[in-house]
């Protein structure tokens, strides 16, 4: 199952007639479920049931064309390549679903955001965008919308409770904004044979006097890589340590990804630090940003930010293989499937599929694999009650701009990609959860032993305090392009950490300035604090923090298995 369409499916076939899209109807449907549908939470007769809907309230966009977006990952190609064309034979609607780069989603979004113009029908952009729709209101709100004009066309079996990511989609005001398609943290990776292998954890103990286990903090972290640099482990030199580099877009999301708050730089709170997030913006009591520099109560060039660049350049230079610094997100994520790497501060989930490959040196001739998967530590900064790391939330999401009827049809199409009759195999197919009832299923009971600890990790009480940016953030597009122009010169040695977080602080501050003046978000727009000596924010509680006499902390480690046991028991 889970295999990609060919022309000569049934579907493929009951798709075309002369050339254009056949009537909708169940036969495609039928042909569908037979061939695609393997495992699903609901009964054959409930899949039908719910297909059936689908033929009814396509019926009046039938012969439409309609085209929709999303990035290029496995969850969106089996979208792309197997469920738009099921779709377009049961539905009669004629969907093109593009795959782009992350960027260039967010760039056409941005285009019709500005413009007006129709781009795409729906987008399937990251929850990180929350703060920029909730405040713009050029987004649908998918409750108004679903209550109003959109009611004919949301399906009676959508069940929104089964969906784990919602509060992420949900703006202040209370409305979903947003529907998420695909979902995926970013964890603590690790070679587990090499972690219980006694003779290195012997060696390990012998010379750090404390065991080898998944590191708890950044301290222990680093002693971890120091220790597997440079070792002959099967036959290869291995290191301690994988990460990117380049100054590319893909090095802001590495950043804005909560890496600074697992370092400790913003506030207590989850899902996000109040009144400073991970990204160092600060916000008043109205939910308007204030300030992204100390100077302005913001923690974006603050010390604890400065810690954050300064070890992620320290083990990017010192335990990552070099060509590791010339790399983007998407080259270096495959690259622990090599076996030379010993540990990963963090891995985002989505590349799991590409990790379980069989014949991999990663992987046992059984199947399982060779590593698995925990929290990741955080830095000295950090306290208890802080955000602890990253989750994507890629989630449909309709302009305003769309015309009404290519609305209703991109948003059938936004409810049958996430249908319960589908999500369990897109799910075995791309590995990041979006239901509950998916988690849960048998499937991935049996499946488990085979993910390295991804299947424990999402039915864990944990996995709720992993979440994607927040409301803070007034307009991401804006924003994120100046994290990875900054921290790319941090990165190649141009800057000090220190000189490119006070250009990133200034020049989001410039941003939140000209929204202010522009006043385009209304009452919910920036709202700039008057700028003052450093020492008075640095010495109120909570974020920014000012620098410790010492940022060395005592390692902690702890065992794999007994982690695994405490999410098990419920915490």
């Amino acid at each position: 199952m889970n295999r990609l369409y060919t022309s000569s499916t049934a579907i493929g076939l009951a798709l075309m007639i002369g050339g254009t899209p056949a009537f909708a109807d169940m036969e495609a449907a039928r042909a569908f479920l037979d061939e695609q549908i393997e495992r699903s939470t609901l009964s054959r007769a409930d899949q039908e049931a719910e297909m059936q809907w689908f033929v009814d309230a396509a019926e009046p966009f039938q012969g439409m064309s309609i085209n929709v977006v999303s990035e290029t990952i496995a969850t969106h190609e089996y979208e792309s390549q197997v469920l738009a064309p099921a779709f377009t034979a049961i539905t009669g609607i004629e969907v093109t679903h593009d795959l782009i780069g992350e960027g260039d989603v967010v760039e056409r979004l941005q285009v019709q955001m500005q413009t007006g113009e129709n781009v795409y029908d729906a987008y399937v952009n990251d929850s990180d965008l929350i703060g920029t729709h909730w405040r713009y209101q050029q987004a649908r709100s998918l409750t108004d919308w679903m209550a109003g004009e959109g009611a004919d066309v949301t399906s009676p079996t959508l069940n929104l409770d089964d969906f784990i990511g919602l509060q992420f989609t949900t703006g202040p005001d209370g409305d979903l904004y947003q529907l998420p398609s695909q979902q995926f943290a970013n964890l603590y990776w690790f070679r587990y044979d090499w972690f219980n292998d006694p003779e290195i954890q012997a060696e390990f103990r012998d010379e750090y006097g404390y065991d080898l286990g998944v590191p708890v903090n950044w301290a222990a972290y680093e002693d971890i890589a120091e220790f597997f640099t440079g070792r002959e482990i099967d036959g290869q030199t291995v290191y301690g340590n994988m990460d990117y580099g380049k100054k590319d877009p893909s090095l802001g999301w590495r950043f804005t990804d909560a890496w600074m708050s697992m370092a400790g730089m913003g506030d207590v709170g989850e899902p996000n630090g109040l009144p400073v997030d991970e990204w160092g913006v600060r916000v008043n009591e109205a939910s308007q940003p204030t300030g992204s520099c100390v100077s302005r109560g913001g923690a974006t060039n603050s010390p604890a930010a400065v810690y954050a660049i300064e070890k992620y350049k320290y083990w990017l230079e010192n335990f990552t293989p070099p060509a590791a610094a010339g790399m983007t997100f998407s080259e270096a994520g495959p690259v622990p499937a090599q076996g030379n790497i010993a540990q990963q501060m963090f891995m985002y989930t989505t590349f799991v599929p590409s990790l379980v490959q069989e014949g991999l040196p990663i992987m046992n001739e059984d199947g399982t694999p060779k590593w698995r998967l925990a929290p990741s530590p955080h830095g000295v900064y950090w306290e208890e009650g802080m955000k602890v790391g990253y989750q994507d939330v890629g989630s449909w999401t309709i302009l305003d701009s769309t015309p009404d009827d290519r609305a209703k049809a991109a948003w059938l199409y936004a409810q049958f990609v996430t249908s319960q009759t589908v999500d369990v195999e897109k799910s075995h197919y791309g590995l990041t959860f979006i239901r509950e009832s998916t988690i849960q299923h048998e499937s991935f009971t049996e499946r488990a032993p085979r993910l390295g600890g991804l299947v424990e990790f999402y039915r864990s009480p944990d996995r709720v305090r992993w979440s994607p940016t927040g409301t803070n953030i007034p307009d991401y597009p804006r924003l994120a392009q100046l994290w990875w122009q900054n921290i790319g010169d941090a990165s190649s040695g141009a800057k000090t950490a220190q000189e490119a977080l006070d250009a990133l602080c200034e020049q989001q501050e410039e941003v939140l300035e000209r929204l202010e003046r522009a006043g385009v978000q209304g009452e919910l727009g920036p709202k700039l604090n008057e700028p003052q000596d450093p020492e008075y924010w640095l010495s109120q509680p909570g974020a920014p923090k000012p620098k410790l006499e010492n940022e060395d902390e005592e390692p902690i480690t702890v065992g794999y298995d007994e982690l695994v046991s405490r999410w098990q028991q419920g915490g």
